[in-house]
């Protein structure tokens, strides 16, 4: 059941809240390995209809997945496929609505909900002297911790302002890795306030592992590795 967020008044003063309760079923999503659509990289500016929340800043959801045989910038940017994109709180919950739930998608593949004009790379300029947070959490934990990371996001949760750039989540067999990117790795003062601010929001397990990677260090060991395509 879908919760109709017109009942919110149109407050928004707390647009976490109002994303927190607007829930949707997925179980009538269908396999994780369907094909994505042609390589774009923009669908144009956003809409905004009458009567919708609007988010603060838009979005846009990219899905990449990585054979072994992509490899170097050119290579995994020809394997982003761009899905959608987001301005208000209801355009987020109908693209949610329709997206596989993540425990039916398949090892090895990404998701990325970032600011609309950020390509989730670390070569793009508002990410090549920024870092991330990364979590790794078992399986059954991530689809929640998931939600939350974007709902956190979409929300202004985070207190930094323009700081954050977007949020990944990266399927693996055993494991799942939640990401949170910002613009700036020296500024330490922010980084500590996301860190803290990750642990209060996703209510993070100790059994979870936690680490922050600047994205120019990812860069430099991913030339190290031969055939290295993983690049969030």
């Amino acid at each position: 059941m879908v919760y109709n967020i017109s009942n919110t008044g149109g407050n928004m003063s707390n647009k976490f809240e109002t994303l927190k309760h607007h829930h949707v079923d997925n179980s009538d999503s269908g396999s994780g390995d369907e094909e994505v659509g042609p390589y774009i990289t923009d669908l144009g500016p956003i809409e905004y209809p009458s009567g919708e929340h609007r988010l603060q800043h838009p979005y846009c959801l990219w899905f990449s997945k990585r054979p072994s045989q992509i490899q170097g910038l050119q290579g995994y940017s020809q394997a982003l496929r761009l899905v959608g994109q987001v301005g208000t709180v209801e355009q987020w919950w109908s693209l949610y609505s329709h997206m596989v739930r993540l425990q039916d998608i398949p090892a090895h593949r990404d998701l990325h909900l970032f600011k609309k004009g950020i390509k989730p790379m670390w070569e793009d300029s508002a990410n090549k002297k920024g870092g991330k947070w990364v979590i790794r959490l078992r399986k059954e934990q991530a689809g929640r911790a998931w939600e939350n990371l974007c709902m956190a996001m979409l929300g202004e949760q985070f207190m930094a302002g323009n700081e954050i750039c977007g949020v990944v989540v990266s399927t693996r067999y055993q494991e799942y890795l939640l990401s949170i990117w910002n613009r700036n790795a020296s500024d330490q003062a922010t980084t500590a306030r996301i860190r803290d601010a990750l642990k209060r929001l996703l209510n993070i397990p100790p059994s979870a592992t936690m680490e922050y990677k600047t994205h120019n260090d990812c860069l430099k060991a991913a030339k190290t590795i031969p055939n290295n395509v993983l690049k969030s």
